[in-house]
């Protein structure tokens, strides 16, 4: 851990999600509304596609243009190519008619993207090279969509190692990390089939990983949207967009309170480090007080 109680660079991390990668949107209307700067972003799978567009510079209302894209039917190219059903064809288009044929680190923010390399399963961070090369790449579901070439490795979705993608943040010179989740479910859907047994499996290996993860954050944001599609959410654009708008405006006083705290949170959180068995009663009641202050603002 890296000790720096005078950073309060926020650094946000957006999570997988596929289709339901529209609440992440509302999400940043809530930090432009109360004027919370992001000075990095990182983003994996769906969640790779709106950070770039947020990086660069365009704000949450435009971003929601790009709602009808996050519908599984409109960016499904059918391919014979090996190693998936389709290609990512229509996600590379995209990005290049919005965007433009742009490199990562020409963003207005700092922004990292996300992905797999499928066989040696090590995480690829991209904070450098072409912006539609590594969006594709993050986005392409195993199985799914063909895996993306870059430099000689077969990458796919981020999601299989860092779901919500909050390891690159520190890196990028961040002193507190918001993380939002899209899948904190209680329950997975009712297996009908063969194909409902492999996809529930695959999303309980991904969430366990994500749960562990979501620890490292210092301000999680974790969303039950199980009662939306994997594939298609176009009739319910605004409904999804509320489900992050809502749980952000209610979490902007804990992070200006985080700002505010920061200096002794990190001291806290460093004697923690230091004393991990046997934390000093004094210190023990004092955290514990600063987390009743915080239920009770967050409550307001």
């Amino acid at each position: 851990m890296k000790l720096n109680p005078f950073n309060t660079r926020i650094g946000l991390a957006l999570g997988g999600g596929a289709a339901k990668g529209i609440a992440h949107i509302g999400v940043l209307k809530a930090l432009e509304e109360d004027q919370i700067k992001i000075h990095c972003i990182s983003g994996t799978s769906a969640g790779a596609l709106i950070a770039s567009y947020y990086a660069f510079g365009r704000p949450a209302e435009s971003i929601l243009s790009i709602c009808s894209a996050l519908n599984l039917s409109k960016i499904l190219n059918f391919t014979f190519e090996r190693g998936g059903l389709f290609s990512t064809d229509a996600i590379r288009a995209m990005v290049l008619r919005d965007l433009g044929d742009v490199r990562i680190e020409d963003a207005d923010i700092p922004l990292a993207i996300c992905a797999t390399d499928i066989e040696t399963g090590e995480q690829l961070i991209f904070r450098r090279g072409n912006l539609a090369d590594a969006v594709c790449a993050s986005m392409a579901v195993p199985g799914l969509f063909v895996p993306v070439e870059i430099d000689g490795r077969t990458l796919v979705d981020g999601g299989l190692v860092e779901n919500v993608p909050i390891s690159p943040l520190e890196i990028m010179g961040a002193g507190i990390t918001v993380a939002v989740d899209l899948s904190h479910v209680s329950r997975y859907p009712k297996v009908e089939n063969t194909f409902d047994v492999i996809t529930n499996a695959i999303n309980i290996g991904i969430d366990f990983n994500t749960r562990k993860q979501l620890k490292k954050a210092d301000i999680p944001l974790m969303l039950d949207l199980s009662g939306y599609s994997l594939t298609n959410n176009a009739d319910r654009i605004e409904e999804l967009f509320l489900e992050g708008y809502n749980p952000m405006k209610k979490m902007i006083r804990r992070v200006l309170w985080y700002k505010r705290m920061h200096l002794f949170i990190s001291v806290l959180q460093a004697a923690w480090s230091l004393m991990p068995l046997k934390m000093p009663e004094a210190l023990k009641a004092i955290s514990n007080r600063l987390s009743k202050s915080q239920k009770t603002i967050d409550e307001r």
